[in-house]
């Protein structure tokens, strides 16, 4: 299935797009009105916005709300860039060229969203192995990451016992003073850096997010 592209352009550029739309490697979905975004029925995985479309105020606006995303800028000569986006090509545009950034595009906002996981206030960057909230971060370890995870995915408190078999493959009988030591650390890590006490926390049911 071809990923799909919300266009937003100006009539001549929808236009050229049309003309070529059989070689490209993605389906168009043109921008006509705001009732187009509450239409269930098509996924849009990026946008592709003609920077002369962007002279209209009202145009800017509607693009620059957009933020869940990627967007590919095709810069005409005379048409500063005034809207958000994420990576822009010159016009005239080369088709293979077109192509490629695109696909680029979807690929490394999929990997982005795999890699990385918003909770509460805070993102795990699972690649960088950072906690981040603002522009303040902290290291933290694999095991650190896996038992966020856990703890953010249940919904509900988990014993020691519970996180022993899950994360460690601990039996039963075990000593829950892993998870503790564990757990400890991380607050620690986390109240010194971010001056958060309620990150985890504890009740008779166990741990939770």
């Amino acid at each position: 299935m071809k990923n799909s592209l919300l266009v937003f352009g100006t009539k001549n550029f929808n236009n050229s797009l049309n003309e070529i739309k059989e070689y490209l490697d993605f389906s168009l979905i043109f921008f006509n009105n705001n009732t187009l975004f509450n239409d269930k029925t098509f996924t849009v995985n990026a946008l592709l916005i003609d920077s002369e479309f962007c002279d209209d105020t009202r145009n800017l606006k509607l693009i620059n709300n957009i933020n869940d995303k990627p967007a590919l800028l095709i810069e005409k000569p005379g048409c500063p860039n005034k809207c958000n986006y994420t990576d822009k090509i010159n016009f005239p545009i080369i088709l293979s060229d077109l192509n490629s950034r695109i696909i680029n595009l979807i690929t490394s906002k999929k990997y982005n969203q795999n890699s990385s996981i918003i909770i509460k206030e805070y993102t795990i960057n699972k690649n960088e192995k950072k906690l981040k909230k603002n522009k303040i971060s902290i290291l933290v370890t694999e095991r650190e990451i896996q038992l966020i995870e856990l703890l953010y995915n249940e919904k509900k408190p988990i014993s020691k016992n519970n996180l022993l078999k899950k994360i460690w493959n601990y039996s039963e009988d075990a000593d829950t003073h892993t998870v503790e030591t564990h757990i400890y650390r991380l607050r620690k890590k986390i109240f010194i850096k971010f001056n958060d006490e309620n990150f985890i926390i504890n009740t008779k049911g166990g741990y939770s997010i």
